[in-house]
């Protein structure tokens, strides 16, 4: 395929559209695989810190609870066990909610001639 073919994928107009599966944002392809690659993994660690946050908040023994009241007790501030408890729920499930919203807005990204419908394929 030459390079100034209008078939070509690569001459696909970049930026957001609305595509067969909702809004999407087409994108050069190094920045596709940049924001795929930097979104997923800031879901995985968001997901971990937030499934960490409300094993702390549901086991009384656990080490980051215990971290989390040696800090609050250096800084001075004193918590009740049912507050520090709800505190790390919170802040558990938000932080899961947090990693779902990233990954699904980086999902939205494509690169150019990605997602194109085949209508006109030979194949079937």
């Amino acid at each position: 395929m030459a390079v100034d073919d209008e078939a070509d994928p690569r001459n696909e107009p970049v930026g957001p559209r609305v595509g067969p599966n909702g809004r999407e944002v087409v994108v050069p392809l190094r920045l596709y695989k940049t924001v795929t690659a930097l979104s997923t993994l800031a879901a995985v660690v968001t997901y971990l810190v937030g499934f960490v946050l409300v094993d702390a908040a549901t086991i009384q023994v656990s080490v980051v609870r215990r971290l989390v009241l040696l800090v609050l007790d250096r800084v001075g501030i004193g918590l009740a066990g049912d507050t520090l408890t709800a505190l790390l729920a919170i802040a558990g499930v938000g932080s899961i909610l947090l990693g779902t919203a990233v990954y699904v807005l980086g999902t939205r990204f494509r690169a150019q001639g990605m997602g194109k419908p085949q209508e006109d394929s030979n194949e079937g």
